[in-house]
């Protein structure tokens, strides 16, 4: 599926921890027959351990795992093949960056969710190094997408059969805004 003359998407999945941007992402790369990638992935060690032990991540934390994103995505776009991410990108400086790397053909797919959901979410998940302590953390974070950012925002409790005929059809329309 090509949503931009330069290319096939490069489709960003975002949102607070809890908020299902693995399942949602994994599903949406498999429908657009892209390769899907796990942000989480791209954090340094030492970002791993600190939200272990609860502290959150700042800005000069994240900009490492920012850069290893970028790079990544930089590869795709120079190689013109899509690709779908889930990364909290949380802030819109976060996803400049990221929309930087991409050429213009990043699309940002933002699964909102409230706080006590997201906070029911991450205490019942196991597995993961992101502690339900740090949910408020990301929500004060948190900068939903602006008018100007492609992509489009879905509640991320509606089920995932539905999210996805939704976003099928707006990445066909790549580099535009959806709505929500």
């Amino acid at each position: 599926m090509t949503g931009a003359a330069n290319g096939p998407p490069i489709v960003v999945v975002l949102g607070v921890s809890g908020s299902g941007k693995t399942t949602v992402g994994k599903a949406v790369a498999e429908q657009l027959g892209v390769p899907f990638v796990e942000g989480d992935d791209f954090h340094p060690a030492a970002n791993i351990v600190k939200m272990s032990v609860g502290h959150a991540l700042d800005d000069a934390d994240r900009k490492p795992w920012l850069r290893a994103l970028a790079e990544r995505i930089r590869q795709s776009a120079k190689a013109r093949e899509g690709l779908v991410i889930a990364c909290s990108a949380l802030k819109r400086a976060y996803r400049d960056e990221l929309r930087s790397a991409a050429g213009g053909r990043l699309w940002c797919l933002y699964l909102a969710l409230d706080r006590d959901t997201a906070w029911d979410r991450v205490s019942r998940r196991t597995g993961h190094f992101m502690p339900a302590g740090l949910v408020d953390s990301q929500f004060a974070t948190l900068e939903a997408l602006e008018p100007d950012e492609p992509g489009m925002t879905l509640d991320a409790t509606v089920d995932l059969p539905a999210h996805l005929s939704r976003v099928r059809a707006a990445v066909a329309h790549c580099g535009e805004r959806t709505g929500s």
